[in-house]
């Protein structure tokens, strides 16, 4: 039985993941993905242009020019448009994975052109969709104590680039500072994580409730690093991609290695018939 503070933190934390996909531009108002093509790119409500926005924006709100290596913005004279909450009518893009990446706002629609590999795109979220408060609450296990697991970190000697599947089809390469090594169930394991800037330790896993409980690709944990340095991977805070609140979003998966053979019956469920 978990404990009364370790059960009312993990639920404060599951409230507070309910919550953040709804809010502005969150998951739920992601409402497009455009994969751009060389040359002009029209945007509008007008069902011809090659990004389509939501029928209260004009119909031909402006394009995009895409020349294979950069993205510029122009904007139809009349249309209210800002970059970066600058109004504009021409902007050179920055994309998703700059430090500054140049978010265009219009009649609360938000864009932003995404790279992946070798592809660009630009990405709509539309905050006034119903869906943020129409799509249902997301599901969980009971909390469970024991799917709290410590683990050991180690890093390698170099960060070693390796390919993890992603939505679009194609394998994104990413750096793996290192591996986390536990046992469960007198079984020993071993799986590669990712580490972001500000040092949080990114597990990406798949384990066979993926196959009827769980989101079908794996899901997400981010490792809890406690004061004294110890790591504890706290599967009752793992959580599903965004891929499943929306199927404009670009999801990178569980690599092989990252594959667990145990069910891991706590964290996020994924119910097949709340989500057909």
């Amino acid at each position: 039985m978990a404990s009364k503070t370790y059960r009312q933190s993990i639920n404060e934390w599951r409230n507070e993941r309910n919550e953040t996909i709804r809010r502005d531009n969150g998951w739920l108002s992601l409402a497009g993905l455009y994969w751009l093509k060389l040359g002009r790119n029209n945007f509008g409500s007008d069902p011809k242009n090659e990004i389509q926005l939501p029928v209260r924006i004009p119909a031909n709100a402006g394009y995009f020019e895409y020349n294979g290596k950069s993205v510029s913005l122009r904007v139809n004279q009349g249309q209210k448009v800002t970059v970066n909450d600058k109004a504009t009518d021409f902007a050179v893009l920055q994309p998703d994975i700059s430090e500054t990446p140049s978010y265009i706002k219009l009649d609360g629609v938000q864009l932003v052109v995404i790279q992946r590999g070798n592809k660009m795109g630009v990405r709509m979220w539309d905050n006034k969709t119903e869906k943020r408060a129409s799509f249902p609450a997301r599901t969980w296990y009971e909390i469970n104590e024991s799917f709290r697991i410590p683990v050991t970190f180690t890093s390698y000697e170099r960060p070693k680039m390796a390919y993890f599947p992603d939505l679009t089809g194609e394998k994104s390469e990413f750096p793996v500072e290192g591996y986390l090594s536990f046992e469960f169930n007198k079984k020993n394991y071993k799986v590669d994580i990712n580490k972001e800037d500000d040092g949080t330790i990114f597990l990406r896993f798949w384990d066979p409730t993926s196959e009827d409980e769980t989101y079908p690709t794996g899901r997400y944990l981010i490792a809890d690093v406690e004061k004294d340095g110890s790591i504890f991977l706290d599967f009752n805070k793992a959580y599903c991609p965004p891929c499943a609140f929306t199927d404009f979003a670009t999801c990178v998966f569980a690599p092989e290695q990252n594959h667990l053979d145990f069910r891991i019956t706590a964290g996020e469920t994924f119910p097949r018939d709340l989500h057909k």
